[in-house]
């Protein structure tokens, strides 16, 4: 049933992500919580958002060139361990009563600077951990099934700490479940990947070879954009929960944190889904259905106002994302050239990030100024409409994978 947990590299890889994971999302949720409590203010939980999103949009076409022309396994931990420091600092600033909110911002965007190279080095990274290419989508996505089993965990385990504790613990636990990956980094034996000579006067000549490899295939640069539309109008929502949360009735950290947990649980359905499923890789038609399902419930989600129909609309939504997101990312990881797959994989995590910043800007703003309801209504109905027009590409793409699978 998951073929890429029979090679070793892989396995021991995902179990140390499994623990540090469930600290990344502890994390997550107190610092959007301690945001939202700080200002009580849906312009600046945009803002944070804004902050720990702006350097993939500066810096990750770099980091792509950089992650194609240097170990990715020491790379991964100089990141990891960079992010522990990252944990540790807001840990004690938290602890000792010191932490502003200019902090917080600050320490929001160093962490989206590690993620710069840290995100694009670990997608690039998993090929290496598969002997088998075949076995590659079942690697994605049990990857994504460990992500959103995390999350169902983690924000649990913050909702109860924040709320007897505090936040600053929270924080304190995230960087001590950054040994359990770095452990595991040093237990992979990998074979040597030829690296190609690094010039830095031909940086901008390598992410033109990026550019060319992403955009000249015409199935990549679809969910490419795709991608980047919906991480515009759609995902940025996700940094408007601790807002939603304390609107409704009895709502605080509790229902904050039960909120995330069902978007986690919403995720891991779809990510089992694409796990268990066989067939045909029908991924285009998967893409266009995740979209088409999380927009539709993200208008949804602005007529609901009790924790329990909150819960089921966030469940839809999050496997919508999960099902698009995971897809695209087998497409692409299916699609490109192996010593291009950093600068490839960059072009994905700008879509990603680099233009979720700015959507958390606007919703922000929208949110100041029609309020949420309206905002999240408004945004469901472009992301629909957006959806439907990617459909229309789908089948091309599926012919796409289905030739190039036939033709290795």
């Amino acid at each position: 049933m998951f073929p890429a947990l029979k090679h070793r590299n892989y396995k021991i890889y995902m179990s140390g992500q499994f623990v540090s994971l469930i600290g990344t999302w502890m994390q997550q949720l107190a610092m959007s919580w301690m945001v939202y409590r700080l200002t009580q203010s849906a312009f600046w939980l945009g803002f944070s958002g804004f902050a720990s999103q702006l350097p993939m949009f500066l810096f990750g076409l770099f980091a792509g060139v950089i992650v194609d022309h240097v170990d990715r396994h020491k790379l991964l931990l100089w990141t990891q361990t960079l992010s522990a420091i990252q944990a540790f600092t807001l840990a004690a600033l938290t602890i000792s009563g010191k932490i502003t909110l200019t902090q917080l911002i600050i320490l929001n965007f160093t962490l989206g600077l590690i993620n710069c190279f840290d995100i694009t080095g670990r997608q690039s990274f998993v090929i290496q951990l598969i002997k088998q290419k075949k076995d590659l989508p079942n690697a994605i996505a049990i990857n994504s099934s460990v992500v959103n089993l995390t999350r169902l965990i983690g924000p649990a385990i913050a909702g109860a700490t924040i709320a007897t504790v505090g936040e600053g613990m929270c924080f304190l636990l995230n960087g001590f479940s950054y040994i359990a990956v770095v452990i595991a980094l040093f237990n992979i034996k990998i074979d040597k990947v030829k690296k190609l000579k690094f010039n830095i006067q031909k940086i901008f000549d390598n992410i033109k070879i990026g550019y060319r490899s992403t955009f000249d295939n015409p199935s990549i640069s679809s969910v490419i954009f795709f991608v980047a539309f919906i991480c515009f109008f759609g995902t940025p929502y996700i940094n408007f929960i601790p807002a939603l949360a304390a609107q409704l009735p009895n709502g605080g950290v509790h229902a904050f944190a039960w909120i995330s947990a069902s978007t986690g649980l919403g995720s891991l359905a779809g990510a089992l889904y694409l796990a268990l499923r066989k067939g045909p890789p029908d991924l285009g038609g998967i893409i266009a259905f995740g979209g088409l399902t999380m927009s539709l419930y993200l208008a949804i989600l602005s007529q609901v106002h009790r924790i329990e129909y909150v819960l089921i609309v966030v469940f839809m939504i999050g496997m919508g994302m999960m099902l698009q997101l995971s897809s695209t990312n087998s497409v692409i990881q299916t699609l490109v050239e192996d010593d291009k797959r950093g600068r490839v994989m960059s072009f994905l995590t700008l879509a990603l990030f680099g233009t979720a910043p700015f959507g958390s800007l606007m919703m922000g703003y929208s949110s100041e100024h029609l309020g949420l309801e309206k905002t999240f209504l408004i945004n469901g109905i472009i992301c629909f409409f957006g959806s439907i027009f990617f459909l229309r590409r789908s089948s091309a793409i599926n012919r796409h994978i289905l030739e190039h699978i036939k033709s290795i």
